[in-house]
């Protein structure tokens, strides 16, 4: 599987050239659809697979270790690399004190530079700012079976996290819109009910049928 980065990603030398890389795939999709459910089933029956760690000026939380699950820095860290063009992409959350996140150009380069391809699980927005930047990236967008199945994930009877992640079903709908007049070529995943062997052997396929 090949595929290419954008000429718009940084070179160590300074330079932007574009190389021939393999492939970078994007799962996305609004707070609450599945995309974390996804993301690990794939990485566990497509091992050549590896996952973006995202950078985060968020408090490390008890259990996380840097590098796996993010990669903790200051907000004025986060800030200069961001002015540096250092970032992929990145979202600020609209909820408690405004943290930031997002995936560097240093971590995706990472990864293809070991010859694997890239696995990104993303909000619509940092999906598209990947489809935007890096021409031939694949993109997955998961939606819920039903709008009343998504109200369900995101109940006040569910995890803090998935709670304050939750966006409004006009929001969502926003969301949805925008992405599917940007992302024409893009496959759309739909989630199913309780079960998800039918669609991560949907998108293991697109995988691995990939260019």
């Amino acid at each position: 599987m090949e595929g290419s980065l954008s000429a718009s990603a940084p070179s160590s030398s300074g330079s932007s050239t574009a190389k021939r890389r393999p492939p970078v795939f994007v799962i996305t999709g609004t707070s609450g659809e599945g995309k974390s459910t996804l993301a690990r089933l794939l990485l566990e029956r497509v091992p050549e697979l590896c996952l973006a760690v995202s950078a985060t000026t968020r408090p490390q939380r008890p259990g996380e270790v840097e590098g796996r699950d993010y990669k903790f820095m200051t907000r004025e860290e986060f800030d200069r690399r961001l002015a540096d063009d250092e970032f992929l992409e990145w979202v600020e959350w609209p909820w408690g004190e405004h943290k930031r996140a997002g995936t560097l150009w240093s971590e995706v380069e990472r990864i293809t530079g070991r010859g694997r391809p890239v696995l990104l699980e993303l909000e619509t927005g940092g999906a598209l700012a990947v489809r935007d930047r890096i021409p031939g990236s694949i993109s997955f967008f998961i939606t819920a079976p039903s709008e009343a199945e998504l109200e369900r994930r995101s109940s006040p009877t569910r995890s803090s996290t998935t709670t304050s992640t939750a966006q409004s079903p006009s929001s969502r709908g926003s969301s949805e819109k925008s992405w599917q007049r940007r992302a024409v070529e893009t496959m759309t995943v739909r989630a199913l009910g309780p079960g998800t062997d039918g669609r991560t052997g949907q998108a293991r396929t697109a995988f691995l049928a990939a260019p």
